[in-house]
């Protein structure tokens, strides 16, 4: 008889957990989201709440515009790319008590990427700011 693979097992127990605990966490969420936004309801007409105020309270916040989050990530990336060009050319090791430095030369790749799209931004912010004006 093979002895238990419990490695194997867990293995098992955890790809099909994950996505069941995910799948009922969500759903139990969105039902408390709902009761809370019937209180909600119920506390404005009980307290006879005003009609700006109880669409206020009613509306869902606006999400922030994230127009700029595929540049951000493409700046990332391209930082990323540069600062692994970069730590190959200077042959430096990943592994070992120097490794450090490759992550560093990552680090300021990927920062040096944020800075970019910041730059980026802003510009087109601007650009964008004067085209409204006129």
């Amino acid at each position: 008889m093979n002895p238990i693979n419990f490695e194997g097992l867990a293995a098992i127990i955890l790809s099909l957990g994950i996505p069941m605990v995910a799948i009922i966490g969500g759903i139990i969420l969105s039902i408390r989201k709902k009761q809370m936004e019937t209180k909600l309801r119920g506390l404005i007409v009980e307290n006879h709440t005003d009609l700006e105020t109880a669409k206020a309270l009613i509306e869902e916040q606006e999400k922030k515009s994230n127009k700029y989050g595929t540049l951000r990530g493409a700046c990332v990336l391209i930082g990323l790319g540069f600062g692994a060009l970069a730590a190959y050319l200077l042959n430096v090791e990943m592994a070992g008590p120097k490794g450090i430095y490759f992550w560093v030369i990552l680090a300021f790749g990927v920062g040096l990427g944020l800075l970019a799209a910041f730059i980026i931004e802003q510009k087109l912010q601007k650009k964008q700011q004067l085209t409204a004006e006129e």
